[in-house]
């Protein structure tokens, strides 16, 4: 038997290739692999004395021959093929181990410059692996370290099965499949391209999804954007809500002071601003004294002794920040079903396009996370916002946008008072927040009300200003804008638009 060895992975190899001489099987190799073999003690030759060509152009030819894909491609149980290789003196290649250039690895590296991420497209090694997985009735291929002990541990039983070897070909193929779609994904200007390139690697098995009988996995980096550092595993909704807490706490930089939001099943119970950790989720916690328990908690800068000595008082899923002090950390390590994460970097930075799966395909649409800008905002009322309405306008603003349609946030500039998510209409939204408000003990007189879109009728309005509220701020773009519009001037209150609504479905 004969195998062909071209590794960027070089994770296991020496002993995966001694394994292999073992067995008596010949070993040819190209460049770095070949002489990373040599130095292990490994007897190797190398693919030039296969093909009887030397590499050229730096390395970039030096598989794309006969000897190599006719070996790989000949059928054994053609004998037409094997002759054909007798005629031109080839031989059979048996088993191809080969893993590609790292190029999503050099194109994630800060700085990297457009020629070298040209030259980390491989181009012989797909070849190769495609060749081999076609083939693999006849052919085994390896494209993982991983799979090399179950392929040794065959061929020195003497088993190595069919199923192996569809096994070990579907993986060549998505291995490819992959390195493709982040070329493609890499050169593609276009963010809505004709062909989406999709590839993501599983991170790992979850127990379930949604509900138990929904099985689940989690793919592609979540990892590096967050550490588990205490706690049982992530689930499938855990997962989700991270992601939604995290995207909103950044709304509220460091700089800023601290921040805290609050979040069960990916809608927003109470965010909080304050000098301190502890004063943010003081202000957080009392909008709703309820839903936080089980629910998850996310800060914008490091979790201290007095915060967790506080929310160590409620049952907690899951509680996020950039870093942890020490004796706060040893006082939640002390629970072992709380789970801790540290954010590692900004979630609300990532541009990759949000997915989302419809019956045939998905739906594709650029991330939702435009800051307001202050000179956007349009006063239409007759009666102006004053400073401190204007601050609690922005506050609401950031949050409503995190809720779920329809949705209606009352704020002060410093906390949010009433949250009303996901109603069928807006008024109903307006009136489940204030009954929140109610039910949580907190006046509503002065406070802001913000709507992700626009209000269709002055109802909203009318129960806003009955409830207390002074400020209003919408995106407009109603048939009905002048009645609501209408309706906020009688009543005394400040509107502004912001011409931009933020639907969360």
């Amino acid at each position: 038997m004969r195998t062909l060895i071209s590794v960027s992975d070089k994770r296991g190899l020496a002993a995966f290739a001694s394994g292999l001489q073992s067995l008596g099987i010949e070993i040819f190799s190209t460049g770095n692999t070949a002489r990373n073999l040599a130095e292990a003690g490994v007897v190797v030759q190398s693919v030039s004395s296969l093909t009887g060509f030397p590499e050229i152009l730096d390395g970039r030819v030096k598989t794309l021959h006969p000897a190599v894909h006719g070996g790989i491609l000949a059928r054994r149980d053609r004998p037409e093929h094997l002759a054909a290789l007798a005629e031109h003196g080839l031989a059979p290649i048996d088993i191809v181990v080969v893993n590609l250039y790292p190029f999503a690895e050099t194109i994630a590296r800060p700085g990297v410059t457009r020629d070298e991420a040209i030259e980390q497209i491989d181009v012989g090694g797909p070849a190769m692996v495609r060749a081999a997985a076609k083939n693999h009735q006849h052919v085994l291929v390896v494209v993982s370290p991983d799979d090399y002990s179950e392929l040794l541990a065959a061929l020195r039983a003497g088993q190595v099965t069919p199923e192996l070897r569809q096994q070990l070909a579907a993986k060549a193929f998505a291995h490819t499949a992959a390195y493709d779609a982040a070329i493609a994904a890499y050169l593609t200007a276009d963010p809505l391209p004709t062909v989406l390139p999709l590839a993501f690697r599983k991170a790992q098995d979850l127990r379930y999804g949604e509900n138990p009988h929904q099985s689940a996995a989690l793919y592609g980096d979540f990892g590096s954007f967050f550490e588990q550092l205490h706690g049982k595993e992530l689930s499938y909704i855990n997962i989700l809500d991270i992601a939604a807490v995290q995207e909103l706490i950044e709304e509220f930089p460091e700089e800023e002071g601290a921040a805290l939001a609050i979040v069960k099943h990916t809608n927003p119970c109470g965010v909080g601003v304050g000098p301190t950790p502890l004063e943010a989720w003081e202000r957080a916690f009392a909008t709703d004294r309820e839903a936080p328990f089980g629910g998850i908690i996310a800060l914008n800068q490091q979790l201290d002794l007095a915060l967790a000595q506080t929310i160590d008082e409620i049952f907690t899923e899951i509680i996020i920040a950039p870093a942890f002090a020490d004796d706060a950390l040893e006082l939640l390590l002390r629970k072992k079903n709380r789970r801790l994460m540290r954010a590692l970097r900004g979630v609300s930075r990532e541009q990759r396009p949000v997915l989302h799966s419809v019956p045939g395909g998905v739906l594709l649409q650029q991330p939702d996370r435009a800051p307001l800008a202050e000179e956007a905002l349009q006063v239409v009322t007759k009666r102006a916002p004053t400073d401190a309405e204007l601050r609690a306008l922005q506050f609401g603003w950031r949050v409503v946008k995190h809720v779920k349609s329809n949705a209606i946030v009352y704020a002060a500039a410093d906390r949010t008072l009433g949250i009303g998510a996901g109603q069928m209409s807006r008024v109903d939204s307006s009136r489940l927040a204030i009954w929140k408000a109610q039910n949580a003990g907190l006046s509503l007189a002065g406070s802001i009300v913000a709507s992700d879109a626009l209000f269709p009728f002055p109802d909203s309005i009318e129960a806003a200003a009955a409830a207390g509220a002074t400020a209003v701020i919408q995106p407009g773009g109603s048939v009905r804008d002048d009645e609501v519009i209408a309706a906020a001037d009688r009543l005394g209150l400040a509107m502004v638009f912001t011409g931009r609504r933020h639907f969360r479905h």
